[in-house]
């Protein structure tokens, strides 16, 4: 049986991908020719070689319609490469864990570090890879295989994906020290929504503040669906819930420095013992000890992706048009309005503005949409510092 040819695709380097070279001695060459030298016959700038930003390489488009992106061309790979898991990146090098358990320290392979794409970085934790061994502990990475989904954010103005192939997103957030950030908690929501990852909020330190000034903010999620947990790493509290919650599954947490996400990933992973801080005292927000992510296995199904700590989260790809359609409360009146391209701000008949009004829809889940409708690109969540229990008081 003959043997199947690989599959060409055409696909676009990013700028300056290629190191200046410059021909050495062109002064004296020159200086030495008695001939006139015919620069229009003697070069052409064509299309290809080094003057090109567009190369053949060997590999197939998964998605024709973002031929752009990375992950829509896989290269081909040989019969000698391994298959991995991205547990966590640092710079040029990453950590990749093979089925058996060995760790390799991977650099990745030159025609993808150099591909076009909106992404921040080519290679990211949860990422399943194909790799070439080299040595005893070391490899290239040759191939990223189509990602299951993503949780990402604009950095930038380019993609940054901070986990990828993951079934949900603990959105970790505390009732006090530091206050908690419901803008920023819509915020990954909508990426939840966007990207259908399921989604659930962990509201850790509930020793520090009386239970009823939360029920409110609580109700108004749970009436969404949104499951939500009530937690104290330091009690102990809800620590069983949220064990039976991740298991079975790849989990990955976000939420801002301070909050406690490496207080909870100790309860869940023994003997980790990640390094945790307090938070300030000056301005009541969280030290960054988390740097990277990286990627745990409690076991053969259940696994979790710890993140670093934000403080901003621009929301990517989405423009405003779609932005309603995120937010589950406020869908079903959007569909009411008068006007299709109704944004539920300043015009005068809306049927969102008047379930406000009427009690019906949250208003602060109206003004947290409005802040990102308004923000500079759906800038950032610092338009919204006041602690949610001191403005509701």
């Amino acid at each position: 049986m003959p043997k199947k040819k690989p599959s060409k695709t055409r696909i676009e380097f990013r700028k300056g991908h290629q190191g200046q070279r410059r021909e050495r001695g062109l002064t004296e060459k020159y200086a030495s020719s008695k001939d006139e030298i015919d620069t229009q016959n003697s070069e052409r700038i064509t299309g290809k070689g080094d003057l090109t930003r567009r190369r053949t390489v060997k590999g197939e488009l998964v998605d024709p319609e973002h031929r752009d992106t990375f992950q829509s061309i896989q290269m081909d790979a040989s019969d000698a490469t391994l298959d991995g898991r991205v547990i966590r990146v640092h710079g040029l090098e990453s950590i990749v864990e093979l089925p058996d358990g060995k760790l390799l320290r991977c650099a990745i392979r030159r025609v993808l570090k150099n591909l076009a794409t909106t992404q921040r970085h080519v290679v990211v934790t949860g990422d399943q890879v194909r790799i070439e061994p080299h040595g005893s502990n070391q490899g290239w990475i040759v191939r990223i295989e189509p990602r299951g989904s993503e949780l990402c954010r604009t950095s930038k103005n380019r993609r940054h994906v901070i986990a990828s192939n993951i079934d949900q997103i603990l959105v970790v957030t505390s009732a006090a020290e530091p206050a908690i950030k419901p803008n920023l908690i819509d915020r990954v929501l909508a990426t939840a929504e966007q990207n259908r990852i399921e989604a659930t909020i962990c509201l850790n330190k509930c020793d520090l503040l009386a239970p009823e000034k939360l029920q409110p903010l609580i109700g108004s999620y749970a009436q969404m669906g949104y499951r939500v947990l009530m937690l104290s790493a330091i009690k102990g509290w809800g620590m069983e819930q949220l064990v039976s919650w991740v298991q079975g599954k790849s989990s990955a947490v976000i939420g801002q420095s301070g909050v406690g996400k490496s207080s909870l990933l100790n309860h869940l992973i023994p003997g980790l013992a990640q390094r945790v801080q307090a938070v300030s005292l000056d301005n009541q927000k969280g030290k960054h000890t988390t740097t990277t992510a990286e990627w745990f296995r409690i076991d053969e199904t259940t696994s979790i992706i710890d993140t670093p700590g934000v403080r901003q989260f621009q929301l990517w790809d989405i423009v405003p048009a779609e932005l309603t359609g995120l937010f589950r409360d406020l869908r079903p009146f959007a569909s009411q309005c008068r006007y299709q391209d109704c944004s539920h701000h300043h015009e005068d008949t809306c049927a969102v503005k008047d379930a406000v009004a009427d009690g019906r829809l949250d208003p602060r889940r109206y003004e947290s949409y409005l802040q990102i409708l308004d923000a500079p690109a759906f800038a950032s969540d610092d338009a919204d510092d006041t602690p949610w229990h001191d403005a509701a008081e």
